[in-house]
């Protein structure tokens, strides 16, 4: 008689929400598969047993969306496809309590710094000396690099300080190591992201310490463009500026969420910045790097937002003429200082006044890209689909900006830069071919 063989577990982590927290899932995979489990990123075969959902408690779309994952998977877990479900991330954080009692079939909820307590639930010893290491689970060109924790500012609209803490910056030397390592993997173009990037080294170094940091990221060989994702625009440091300027491999792009234009809206979002600083820091930006890329994010129908603050902010994306933006429907969320107001913008003014807004800037990014037509800009390939490669100039991050479609006989290497000439362009996409 045959002895019965234990199967061995197999870990699938979905991820929601930010590359914040898609950073978090790739060092509990490299955790994981350190201590010799197997590990997959949002597995399509339905071959694990064990599910570690990575939440968002951002907005209530994002809430929605988290909760919808953890009720499939706990399904799972009923019709016996699924042996454990275990939930952490940024809703885990913000609503354990309340979630623990509406779905007790989720084995364990963990917040958003407990990798370790994650790990002991496998049996697993949380390694100090991974430091940096992940299992990456974007294409191996390009990479999230997180350079800090949490948050210190208080903008009324925003949960993020309750379900990420206070800004903690990790230090330079670490950094350099993570993204050597990451060089090490085949990774050419790193992402700096953080809540809050130009609050970097206020609490390691007693200074904003993210030119000294970039300047030394730029030194690591082998990465060929670093770029900057969320600039606090209050107190912004513009020696981040000759950095830029200077070193050949960090893009010429800056993202820098403003929210708002009127001023009314944004000392009531206690964004501590008035229209007029904006302003001027939108001239220092671009006349200390001529042509970069300047993307931004808004939020339509904050309580008390009258029609005069949406033409505001309509001008001062016609004056300033962005590369890319964002919007965002105001979410009412509980704990922030702005709940304390009324919600008083139906949700359909709110998309309205959302839609108003990208069609103004839709008209700008269209502009924009005519501009580059007959113009040649280097490319990295991200990917090949439906018989064409797409790719992005240092202008444009992944999924969140333009795309340029290259049709192209000769086999393109995914991963590899190559000179593109725009052909055509779109509203947020371009065409062009490869020229040797």
């Amino acid at each position: 008689m045959k002895a019965k063989t234990l199967k061995k577990d197999k870990v699938n982590i979905i991820t929601l929400g930010c590359s914040k927290n898609l950073v978090d899932s790739e060092v509990l995979s490299g955790q994981l598969a350190a201590n010799d489990i197997d590990v997959v990123h949002e597995n399509a075969k339905l071959d694990h047993n064990i599910v570690v959902v990575n939440t968002c408690g951002f907005i209530d779309k994002a809430k929605e969306e988290s909760i919808n994952t953890i009720l499939d998977q706990v399904e799972l877990k009923r019709r016996g496809k699924l042996d454990k479900v275990y939930v952490t991330g940024c809703l885990s954080e913000r609503y354990r309590g309340d979630l623990e009692a509406e779905m007790p079939e989720v084995d364990a909820w963990f917040g958003t710094l407990e990798l370790p307590l994650i790990l002991k639930q496998f049996e697993a010893d949380y390694k100090a000396e991974l430091l940096g290491e992940r299992m990456l689970s974007t294409p191996k060109h390009y990479a999230y690099l997180k350079i800090a924790e949490g948050c210190n500012r208080t903008c009324s609209f925003c949960a993020i300080p309750l379900m990420r803490g206070k800004h903690i910056s990790r230090s330079i030397e670490d950094l350099v190591a993570e993204a050597e390592s990451l060089v090490q993997k085949g990774v050419k173009e790193i992402m700096l992201i953080a809540q809050e990037l130009t609050y970097y080294g206020l609490d390691l170094y007693k200074e904003r310490a993210l030119p000294k940091l970039l300047d030394a990221l730029a030194d690591v060989k082998g990465i060929e463009w670093i770029r900057l994702h969320y600039a606090y625009p209050s107190k912004f440091p513009l020696e981040i500026l000759e950095v830029m300027q200077r070193r050949d491999n960090i893009c010429k792009y800056l993202d820098m969420p403003l929210q708002h234009a009127s001023n009314r809206m944004l000392k009531a979002m206690r964004r501590n910045i008035t229209r007029e600083e904006m302003s001027e820091l939108i001239h220092q930006i671009k006349a200390a790097v001529p042509g970069i890329c300047l993307r931004t994010t808004l939020i339509a129908g904050f309580p008390g937002e009258t029609e005069e603050d949406v033409e505001e902010l309509k001008a001062f994306l016609q004056e300033h003429r962005f590369d890319r933006v964002g919007i965002f429907s105001y979410s009412h969320e509980e704990n922030t200082s702005a709940y304390d107001l009324v919600d008083d913008v139906p949700a359909d003014v709110k998309a309205a006044r959302a839609q108003e807004i990208m069609e103004v800037q839709q008209e700008i990014s269209y502009e924009k890209n005519q501009e580059k037509v007959g113009k040649i800009f280097k490319v990295l390939i991200d990917k090949k689909e439906a018989g064409r490669y797409l790719g992005r100039t240092e202008f444009d991050s992944v999924e969140v900006d333009n795309e340029v479609v290259i049709h192209s006989t000769k086999k393109l290497p995914i991963g590899e830069f190559v000179q593109v000439k725009i052909t055509k362009a779109y509203d947020y996409d371009l065409e062009g071919e490869v020229v040797v």
